[in-house]
């Protein structure tokens, strides 16, 4: 076997060990990825799963295993050099950065995207609340970076001018944004009793209120319409693909609505999978999710 040919099947083994992430870890991700073409959906998994390790990196399998802060944070530490090598050396022993570096170099995706990321991350292990700034700050690291990361796989091949550019990366970063508020209010209890972190500014279990949790919806509901105006810009499999994402999301939030303040600190909300494959069903259609199209007439 050649060289190249060694390098052809450690980038295919390194793409399927990424795809494997995303089926491990994510529904929803793994639903909305699965409308893409080949060569994007390979891409959009390779951002999952880098995504994906260091999440487990900071609060999942690490902590698991019993590893102390200080070697969790020299692992994240590692990843993150081990990356930024990877993206500029085209390999990695490690097969989901080399994957990610594969889409990295392919799509423009820099360090002015993954070093936000893993600050984002790396703030995880010394902070425990949030001010207003550094909850912006750590939202977009964490969430608003890696909608602009899947934002160049879309484009990938494409010229848009600089006004369509400027719509889509505020839709994509809107998007992320929605996506992480979302999954912090419905693991609010979670977060505070096992990780002991208090993601939105001033808000704690303890004193958690309908108020507050309509003020963080209402805002949720912002970035969604946002994101939503944006979604004609994007190429129609692309589009399809947001749509669904974006359903799933705007389903999940009404469903939080709807549920009382006190009764989100006791349960989990789910989106159940009959709902997920009917908003499905109409992602792969092109027809707008009900819940998108009522928030563009409203907006």
């Amino acid at each position: 076997m050649g060289v190249d040919d060694s390098l052809a099947r450690y980038n295919a083994a390194a793409l399927r060990t990424s795809a494997e992430v995303i089926r491990c870890y994510s529904t929803s991700f793994g639903m909305a990825s699965r409308i893409l073409d080949r060569t994007t959906r390979s891409s959009i998994e390779s951002v999952y799963a880098l995504v994906r390790v260091a999440d487990e990196i900071v609060d999942g399998a690490a902590a698991g295993a019993g590893l102390p802060v200080a070697e969790v944070g020299r692992l994240l530490d590692d990843l993150e050099r081990d990356t930024e090598t990877a993206m500029t050396t085209g390999y990695s022993a490690n097969l989901v950065v080399h994957a990610f570096a594969l889409t990295a170099r392919a799509t423009g995706i820099g360090v002015d995207l993954t070093r936000p990321f893993f600050a984002s991350m790396r703030a995880d292990l010394t902070r425990s609340e949030h001010t207003q700034e550094s909850f912006d700050l750590y939202v977009y690291g964490s969430a608003e970076v890696v909608g602009l990361m899947c934002l160049r796989t879309f484009l990938v091949g494409r010229t848009v001018t600089p006004e369509e550019d400027a719509v889509l990366v505020d839709g994509a970063r809107h998007l992320g944004a929605a996506f992480q508020k979302i999954n912090f209010l419905r693991d609010l209890a979670e977060d505070f009793s096992t990780l002991g972190r208090s993601y939105f500014p001033g808000v704690r279990p303890g004193s958690f209120t309908e108020a507050d949790k309509i003020r963080l919806l209402d805002d949720i509901d912002r970035d969604l319409r946002i994101s939503a105006s944006s979604l004609p810009g994007l190429p129609p499999t692309p589009r399809r693909a947001v749509t669904l994402a974006q359903g799933l999301f705007t389903e999940l939030a009404a469903r939080l609505r709807r549920t009382p303040a006190n009764e989100l600190l006791r349960a989990r909300i789910r989106v159940p999978n009959p709902v997920k494959l009917r908003i499905m069903a109409q992602a792969f259609t092109g027809r707008a999710v009900p819940e998108l199209a009522a928030q563009e007439r409203s907006a």
